[in-house]
């Protein structure tokens, strides 16, 4: 039952060659992309962002995730090449990505909460929001995602009656749970828009704290919701055609880690400066290029 959930490599390699070719083109692109757009968000939080807010240390946790599933992509094609057949290498692998992705998930989360706390209960939320805390749940977060998918994993290996609620367990705890929390707090804010005891907040703030939530809904329905639903389905209809859950397996999982790539998205509204400093960057060589035109433009104006 647990290889149901599942599916190696090398079943799709075997069974649908071009898919599997197309998938990993696209995985290329997404750990390319991914790996390139979250180091420099790195590097702006870390080094360019002086103060460091609740928001921005669960904004660097969340990278960290992102960039260590951008990398687990090309581990997954060196493994098949080199341990395709090493069962311990490919639980190893799944075990990390596993937790990685449920880490992005519980971060995207605490992005959201601290947002609306920051918007809705200002005063309620002070001895909440601050750094010490932050770092507190951050390192819960880690600790509860290793632990709890370790444990269902095993369990569900060991005992193969049993995977069947151990998935679910870990699909309700790591994944709805959240959806339910970021779908409550997107429709509270909304709602508080429009009270006057909201009117000390500027009507810039509020609206980039409406855009992030729906961000985070919207790459919840794209990269997280297909790949749960189909586990889902699964745990209804574990005689699902072998074909169809191995084929959908494949691409859920491609489209879960998308969400390397589109976080960055979500960095955006996480600080008023991230913008800027990321165009402050790639423009760093624009005044050079312009002194050197403008000397060219008066060369030439005198020669002729």
């Amino acid at each position: 039952l647990f290889s149901k959930f599942i599916h190696h490599d090398k079943e799709l390699y075997t069974e649908f060659y071009s898919l599997w070719i197309a998938l990993m083109i696209v995985n290329a692109i997404i750990f390319l992309v991914g790996v390139v757009l979250n180091s420099l968000a790195l590097y702006v939080f870390c080094f360019r962002t002086k103060t460091k807010t609740t928001s921005v240390i669960y904004t660097i946790n969340l990278i960290v995730t992102d960039l260590l599933v951008g990398f687990s992509l090309p581990v997954r094609i060196i493994m098949f090449y080199s341990a395709g057949d090493c069962l311990n290498c490919s639980l190893v692998h799944i075990f990390g990505y596993f937790v990685n992705m449920y880490c992005s998930i519980l971060f995207l989360t605490c992005i959201c909460v601290d947002r609306y706390l920051a918007i809705v209960q200002v005063e309620a939320s002070r001895k909440w929001r601050n750094p010490t805390c932050a770092k507190g749940i951050c390192v819960f977060i880690w600790m509860f995602a290793t632990v709890v998918t370790f444990s269902i994993l095993t369990m569900a290996i060991q005992f193969a009656e049993c995977c069947l609620s151990k998935i679910l367990v870990l699909m309700v705890c790591e994944y709805f749970f959240p959806l339910i929390i970021i779908i409550f707090f997107t429709t509270r804010i909304m709602c508080a828009l429009s009270k006057p005891s909201l009117m000390h907040q500027s009507r810039e703030r509020r609206m980039r704290a409406v855009q992030l939530l729906i961000t985070v809904l919207i790459i919840f329905m794209i990269c997280f919701t297909p790949f749960h639903v189909r586990q889902v389905a699964i745990s209804v209809n574990p005689g699902m055609p072998h074909d169809v859950s191995l084929i959908v397996y494949h691409v859920t999982v491609t489209l879960s880690s998308l969400n390397s790539c589109m976080d960055p998205i979500v960095y955006c509204f996480v600080t008023n400066n991230f913008q800027s400093t990321m165009k402050n960057i790639f423009r760093k060589t624009e005044p050079e290029q312009t002194s050197v035109d403008i000397l060219g433009m008066n060369k030439n104006s005198k020669g002729s």
